[in-house]
């Protein structure tokens, strides 16, 4: 098996999942395919809507004597007819609806690796959300039992190993670090149907987010169960990779329609709000005119139409960097989503989340109400201020929300205010503290918020301002030219641009970098037709560019070795294997199977100090994945190396 990230936002991400059948982009959706009664065959399915991957169940094959033949003859893609991947289910969600029904795990799984399935799965305890946490303890262990014995009958097939744990997060975790030890290869998430029936989205949320806590984050994560695109958005932001859905046609069955933001009954909707090719073919009142059996094929497909679009703008989405503002959408046209995304502002919650986040993204951060606030990026922002941006002064002349960048909107103010005294300045913005020196830093420059904003995210911000200059003497921009001079213990002029470069190093780099690369003869060479800052040098060596998208630091191989020599092991370090360091030496990017460590602190798209074993400086380089990826992916590439210490 061979799954890579290919690209990323929130903790969702673009990944190629290969297998025996052929190569699957995820996220995705695994149409349910019933060997019995198929609405739509998984071959029309591929030429409708691209489908990729499909799920049956090895249990309903194996229960009918005829399939049941057909399949261990001639193998599962030649009973479905589909030549693609194949996952197959254990029949672990049967046990949960009829209860008492017959299956050997064992058993199960060496039908289903002889039926040649791509993706086979362990027959899982079922934790339903009614459980006591004896019982969903006991559930637990014998899930984790039941797939270390699964695991030596796999052969070639892929596993997939459930975790489960009711709704007890901690249990969550617990199963998912167990299975992450096991010869597993996927990790599908289950008994979340019944609180998807019941839209205890909040529930599913704190399932998906101790999951993944435990999860080993190199191998595919599904859903079970949650095959509605309501939910696609916010569950792929939390790091789910595929989801099944047998919605498709239990709903075109009953007469419903699935949407974006819910599902309608047929009968009810005198015009379709859909331009799918069924919803251009038939108007309402021809679609109802349909015999029953015509109705249920024409509405399946139309959900499946559906469904896989809600893909592919999630998958466009991760690439513009926007999913955020693509759950917070959606979340708003459901209020059980709403309370499901509230679950994120815990502390903690955003703590796991803001590493995986990039440093930067290709879009402006767009505001779509009181929950953007609250996003990862945001909290991290406001953590490095508090922790990384050194105050020059004891007072703080503050400005109100302006036009950006705000150091040019300001610029007459600014200079006059520097006539009479050294202060610090800060904007007080919609996104909380902004210092005037780091105003064209992702995402204070690279941000879109409407005049009024709401009152909780005005709360929100002026909570970090207060605790930003809690210690300060505050000056309002208004009377910063009348008010009598501070005690200053330096009278010389502000060096602004020294300023600005010293205030993001330390933020981007760690509290102190500007210390480190700035002691010596700095010379700084500004854009002819922009003025702004693009390179630094220092005694004349190269050591840093600033980005004009995103306001940030490339580091020059010159930089690095300041850094390097400032910042104690292993503090901005990726660390390679021996084996590796040849190709390092070349510019050769840094896979991932050969880190070795990897500084904790460190996120996609930081810069980071190639170092060996011995904590030599190979070379400077931009990190694509996290510590926990690092150390776990066998594909792909962990940092995209740009200069070398030759």
């Amino acid at each position: 098996m061979k799954f890579e990230i290919k690209d990323r936002d929130a903790a969702g991400r673009v990944c190629k999942f290969t297998t025996k059948h052929g190569t699957i982009t995820t996220p995705n959706l695994m149409p349910v395919v019933n060997p019995n009664k198929m609405l739509i065959s998984p071959r029309e399915m591929k030429k409708l809507f691209g489908t990729e991957i499909v799920i049956t169940n090895s249990y309903v094959i194996s229960k009918y004597e005829e399939l049941k033949k057909k399949a261990l003859q001639n193998g599962i893609h030649k009973l479905i007819d589909f030549d693609g991947p194949i996952m197959t289910d254990s029949g672990a969600f049967q046990t949960y609806v009829y209860g008492d029904v017959d299956i050997d795990p064992i058993e199960i799984v060496k039908f289903q690796r002889d039926i040649g399935s791509d993706i086979g799965t362990i027959l899982d305890v079922f934790g339903t959300p009614d459980l006591t946490r004896k019982e969903a303890e006991g559930g637990v262990k014998e899930t984790i039992k039941r797939a270390k014995m699964s695991a030596s009958e796999k052969n070639d097939m892929l596993l997939a190993c459930t975790v489960q744990g009711s709704i007890y997060p901690d249990l969550r975790m617990k199963c998912a670090k167990e299975i992450s030890k096991i010869d597993a290869d996927f990790y599908p998430i289950g008994g979340v149907v019944p609180l998807m029936e019941n839209q205890r989205y909040a529930d599913v949320v704190r399932c998906i987010i101790s999951s993944k806590q435990g999860l080993d984050p190199s191998k595919p994560v599904h859903l079970f169960g949650a095959g509605h695109p309501l939910i696609f958005p916010l569950a792929v932001a939390l790091g789910c990779d595929l989801f099944d859905s047998s919605a498709y046609a239990k709903y075109a069955t009953d007469g419903r329609m699935i949407f974006p933001w819910g599902t309608e009954k047929i009968m009810n909707i005198n015009e379709i709000p859909c331009c799918c090719p069924v919803c251009t073919k038939f108007t309402a009142s021809e679609l109802k005119k349909l015999e029953k059996s015509d109705l249920s094929l024409r509405l399946a497909e139309h959900n499946l139409h559906v469904s896989f679009t809600e893909m592919k703008k999630i998958r466009n989405a991760i690439a513009e960097g926007n999913l955020w503002e693509v759950v917070e959408r959606r979340t708003s046209s459901n209020p059980y989503l709403l309370d499901a995304l509230k679950v994120l502002r815990k502390t903690e919650n955003k703590i796991w989340l803001e590493k995986f986040e990039s440093v930067s993204k290709n879009k402006a951060l767009f505001y779509t109400g009181n929950h953007t606030i609250h996003r990862p990026i945001i909290y991290r922002i406001h953590r490095r201020l508090l922790n990384r941006y050194e105050h020059l002064y004891n007072t703080t002349v503050v400005f109100p929300e302006g036009n950006k960048p705000y150091s040019t909107y300001y610029s007459r103010k600014i200079k006059e205010i520097f006539k009479k005294k050294n202060v610090n300045l800060v904007v007080r913005s919609h996104l909380g503290p902004v210092p005037i020196e780091l105003d064209e830093m992702y995402p204070f420059a690279q941000s879109v918020f409407p005049k009024d904003i709401d009152i909780e995210t005005q709360e929100e911000s002026r909570k970090i301002f207060d605790e930003f200059l809690k210690e300060m003497k505050v000056i309002p921009w208004k009377e910063s030219t009348t008010s009598p001079e501070p005690d200053v213990s330096e009278k010389k002029k502000t060096d602004m641009d020294l300023r600005r470069i010293s205030a993001v190093s330390d933020m981007q780099f760690g509290k102190g970098a500007s210390e480190a690369l700035f002691n010596g003869q700095i010379e700084i060479v500004k854009s002819k037709k922009t003025g702004k800052i693009r390179n630094i040098y220092c005694d004349g060596k190269h050591i840093l560019s600033m980005r004009a998208s995103d306001g940030m630091f490339t580091l020059k191989i010159g930089g690095a070795h300041l850094l390097h020599k400032f910042f104690k092991y292993p503090m901005l370090r990726v660390v390679v294997e021996e084996d590796a360091v040849p190709f390092v030496r070349e510019g050769k990017s840094v896979f991932a199977k050969f880190v070795k460590d990897c500084d904790p602190a460190l996120i996609p798209l930081d810069e980071c100090l190639i170092v060996n074993t011995k904590d030599t400086l190979l070379a400077v380089g931009r990190c694509l994945l996290n510590k926990t990826e690092m150390l776990s992916f066998d594909y792909g590439i962990a940092v995209k190396t740009r200069e070398t210490n030759n």
